[in-house]
């Protein structure tokens, strides 16, 4: 009796191909997502002529804020790296008592909305606060200052920094680094030599994507430091002060540098398995 002979009668085939009536409306679904994704971005870059981009390339007040971006996302993303792999790695690799719920902590930030962890960072890194008297008495002040703009960057990135690390690790065979290790390397070695190597392009996917996700934020850094602005706080306020036509330059220019990091991180990513 064959595999096909011993289903019951009228169950269907597991190997069925779908109805063309059904494929086309699982199409149909999927077009309209992808048209509401592309479409308002598509209408952004139609306006990008040659005269509104040279127009945002000689903008020296633009210039500097995307600067200030990238300099304190970078700050953020390595931070991030600094603290974040080596959690990532534990999470990946041990099983320990409560790490449930430090995962769950590490990724609350996803669930906050932004201008809620921006009054949450005042409160805990303001003058007024312990942590924030602290940091004022050595000099480092956060609120209105490039620190504030750092921090607001790390709150709302670690978390995608951290879960893409953990994943990549946990995709490297365990039993790569037992075998190193009964070769007499010592941990630290094993990490540096086998295990960080082999998950090297994840945990750089994901910093990439934390980088990309700090250059973005808006709502935690309009509160803690609206000045210095960055470059998504310069775009609302020409927007609320100038209008539309004042707004569009600098946001093609910063669509630009999305866009680039978007086509590195999928150049990062391993190639799918068919």
């Amino acid at each position: 009796m064959t595999p096909k002979d011993s289903l019951p009668h009228g169950a269907p085939s597991a190997n069925r191909a779908p109805l063309p009536w059904a494929r086309l409306a699982l199409a149909g679904l999927g077009a309209l997502l992808v048209l509401f994704i592309v479409g308002p971005l598509l209408r952004l870059l139609i306006l990008a002529t040659p005269a509104s981009l040279g127009e945002a390339l000689r903008d020296q007040e633009l210039l500097a804020s995307i600067a200030l971006t990238v300099s304190t996302a970078t700050a953020a993303t390595l931070i991030g790296a600094l603290l974040g792999v080596p959690l990532a790695y534990l999470l990946a690799r041990r099983s320990f008592r409560g790490r449930r719920i430090v995962e769950a902590l590490v990724e609350l930030p996803v669930v906050i909305p932004h201008p809620v962890a921006g009054i949450a960072l005042l409160l805990f890194l303001g003058r007024n606060s312990a942590v924030g008297g602290a940091f004022a008495r050595l000099g480092l002040e956060f609120v209105n200052h490039v620190p504030g703009i750092v921090a607001g960057m790390l709150f709302v990135s670690v978390p995608i920094l951290v879960s893409g690390a953990r994943e990549a690790f946990r995709a490297v065979d365990p039993r790569l680094e037992r075998v190193a290790r009964t070769l007499g390397d010592p941990p630290a070695v094993v990490f540096r030599r086998v295990t960080l190597p082999l998950a090297g392009r994840g945990v750089l996917a994901a910093a990439v994507l934390a980088w990309a996700r700090s250059v973005s934020e808006f709502g935690a850094i309009v509160i803690l430091t609206y000045n210095p602005q960055v470059a998504s706080v310069l775009i609302y306020d020409r927007f609320t002060t100038l209008g539309l036509p004042a707004a569009v330059p600098a946001s093609l220019l910063l669509l630009a540098v999305a866009l680039g990091v978007f086509a590195l991180v999928r150049m990062l990513q391993p190639a799918e398995r068919r």
